[in-house]
């Protein structure tokens, strides 16, 4: 007798879009797609298309290829091999497919989801290989609670339940499950080679989350008669961050320096009175959509904001949408503090303190997806602030599951703790150095000289920070970090929307002035509403992202070789002109990339080469450029770039 086989998901998929196809035959839909998610020819423009019919070609064209399988490695170290396509599902696959200007909510008149779907993400899964990535990032993708909203969809950060789905990230009118179309997702994506990496944060919840009323000795709680702090005010007699004194903040740093944590200084008594023990469950009820409790004596008590974790005097505005998990029992550190969600005190983390229950619900957050949807690796946020034993426990269930599942660190540091705590990856600090012509000649020296002890993310942004096509240069500089940083001993990373020059932000939340923080307030931005990039773009450089990872392709062994052996400075006299070499070990095969870090003005340039030969050929052009002297000599426009490969025996 057979044992019964559940179809996959993308067979489900097929027969949803083919029942659809089918029903609205001879309907006419004023329905359209970005030429760019087709075949990207000619001008970008809004291609007509029956919706149903369009998904299901897609579909089958994908279904068509054999899956490839991947490139082996162990551990998770598959990441150094990565180019990262990163995709925030919400935004970067929604459209104004009816033209009308803007998108509609929930769905458009004719049923169908205007912001992005799974559905919508896997039709752009031939586009982003097209463009050279191996590997999608996608931004949390779970269950978002509502307490604290800036916008009108709520941020991806306020995981309402970590185990539950977005439930708007399907297509409704399909009639499936939105697990459905994410496990045919990432059926789909492994058909095509790409491995998927999804990103969590295990360290806060939704303020609203189930898990409130479910487990309420997991959360902190405050008294609901305390209000909170005003921005800019300094009342202790508010919520918001602990304030202290400039002598206890020097002395605080002074112990976190030194790892002096066995009396960490907490906050003062009038903040941690604001506390109280968590109500019983049968307390706990939702009143104007936020979770109230009342205790034993009447006391009526709510889940307090986050605010950021380190330093304990950070100006960043509170975050209201989420709050912290109560990782220890410790009934003397009962409140959300430096000293209790980040420089953990050592009389907090004895193991008699650890809430076990909770350390067991998050460790299977990641098996569960691992079973689920056969994902690959998880980007933790704000994996800094979970207890050292804990993160251990999730790299050790993870990879009992899949040796080669990868953990990928939201750190803007580049050491060797990470390495340590079992990542494979740290973001790093490429987006922040690259816009200063010194900084970004340092850290290219850096790595010639000595290298970083892990891999990090070579990408001019991110969903936090301003668009590259935003800052000084515009248009040149993004084209420039995208020559330069794909040659790096790191991991290209292409945050969506890069490539078809965005200039809005998704967030608003690193490297931004005040002054464009008061322009850009935070219910406007993608992060906490909905919006669509300008996928018609006529600035859109696609092209030039294919063609630059296709050398790399071409280049991969010395490319992704982290040794400092393979990178070398070149002499360029001019500082306004970066240029350095990746050679093969064995001295034979060598790339030489130079660029002009000016985006006004033209600069000359005179690289010494080392080669014999007397010209060499820029890849990206075709351009023939003369040897003089052993050097090359040529006129730089502004934030022009040279990609030269040529063979030594």
């Amino acid at each position: 007798m057979k044992t019964y086989t559940p179809p996959k998901a993308l067979d489900l998929v097929e027969e949803a879009l083919k029942r659809k196809v089918k029903e609205t035959r001879l309907r006419k839909y004023t329905y359209a797609v970005p030429s760019l998610w087709g075949s990207g020819r000619g001008k970008p423009k809004a291609v007509k298309v029956h919706p149903y019919a369009y998904y299901l070609g897609v579909l089958k064209k994908i279904k068509t290829i054999k899956p490839l399988k991947p490139t082996p490695s162990k551990g998770g170290e598959w990441s150094q091999d990565a180019v990262i396509y990163n995709l925030f599902v919400r935004t970067t696959s929604a459209f104004d497919h009816n033209g009308n200007g803007k998108l509609d909510l929930p769905v458009n008149s004719e049923g169908l989801r205007e912001t992005g779907t799974f559905l919508k993400a896997m039709a752009m899964l031939p586009y982003i290989k097209r463009l050279g990535a191996n590997t999608v990032h996608l931004l949390p993708i779970t269950a978002i609670g509502h307490d604290g909203n800036k916008g009108t969809l709520g941020s991806p950060y306020a995981i309402r339940n970590p185990y539950e789905l977005d439930e708007n990230l399907s297509e409704p009118s399909l009639g499936l499950d939105v697990k459905v179309e994410f496990r045919a997702f990432v059926e789909a994506a492994h058909r095509l080679g790409f491995r998927v990496v999804v990103e969590f944060v295990f360290r806060t919840a939704a303020k609203d989350a189930d898990w409130v009323k479910e487990h309420p000795e997991w959360m902190y709680w405050i008294k609901d008669a305390v209000p909170p702090r005003k921005q800019g005010q300094a009342d202790e007699h508010t919520y918001g961050s602990p304030l202290f004194t400039p002598q206890e903040l020097e002395r605080i740093h002074q112990d976190v320096t030194h790892r002096r944590m066995d009396a960490l200084i907490p906050p003062h008594k009038v903040y941690r009175d604001f506390f109280t023990a968590p109500p019983l469950s049968e307390n706990v009820k939702k009143e104007h959509g936020r979770y109230v409790g009342t205790l034993q004596d009447g006391t009526r008590v709510r889940i307090p904001g986050a605010f950021a974790d380190w330093p304990p005097d950070d100006n960043q505005p509170p975050w209201n949408d989420v709050t912290y998990l109560r990782l220890y029992t410790h009934p003397d550190f009962n409140y959300i503090g430096y000293n209790t969600i980040r420089m953990y005190d050592t009389r907090l983390t004895q193991p008699q303190h650890i809430n076990r229950p909770l350390w067991d619900r998050i460790i299977g957050i990641i098996p569960y997806y691992q079973h689920e949807f056969a994902i690959d690796g998880v980007m933790i946020d704000m994996g800094h602030a979970l207890p050292m034993e804990l993160k251990s426990e999730m790299v050790s269930k993870a990879r009992g599951i899949n040796p080669d599942f990868a953990f990928w660190d939201e750190n803007f540091s580049i050491t060797a703790r990470s390495r340590e705590e079992g990542y494979n990856a740290v973001f790093g600090f490429l987006w922040v150095d690259e816009h200063h012509a010194d900084r970004m000649r340092r850290l290219v020296e850096t790595l010639a000289r000595e290298g970083f002890p892990i891999p990090f993310f070579a990408t001019a942004e991110n969903h936090n920070t301003p668009r590259a096509a935003a800052r000084p240069g515009g248009l040149l500089y993004s084209r420039w970090t995208m020559c330069v940083n794909p040659f790096l001993p790191a991991i290209p990373f292409i945050h969506s929307g890069f490539e078809i020059a965005e200039r809005f932000p998704i967030n608003t939340g690193l490297d931004f002035t005040l002054e464009e923080l008061k322009k850009l307030p935070s219910e406007t931005l993608p992060l906490f509403s909905e919006y669509f990039y300008n996928w018609l773009n006529p600035e859109e450089f696609t092209a030039l992202v294919s063609d630059v990872l296709a050398i790399r392709k071409r280049y991969r062994d010395i490319v992704v070789d982290p040794h400092p052996r393979t990178f070398r400075m070149l002499g360029e006299p001019n500082h306004r002109v970066l240029a350095f070499e990746r050679r093969s070990e064995d001295g034979h095969t060598r790339l030489t990339v130079i660029g002009n870090m000016d985006f006004e003005h033209a600069q000359h340039a005179r690289t010494p080469v080392d080669t014999h030969r007397k010209t060499l050929t820029d890849l990206l052009t075709g351009r023939k450029l003369a040897l003089t002297d052993g050097a090359i000599g040529t006129e730089l426009a502004p934030g022009e770039c040279l990609i030269l490969a040529h063979e030594e025996h």
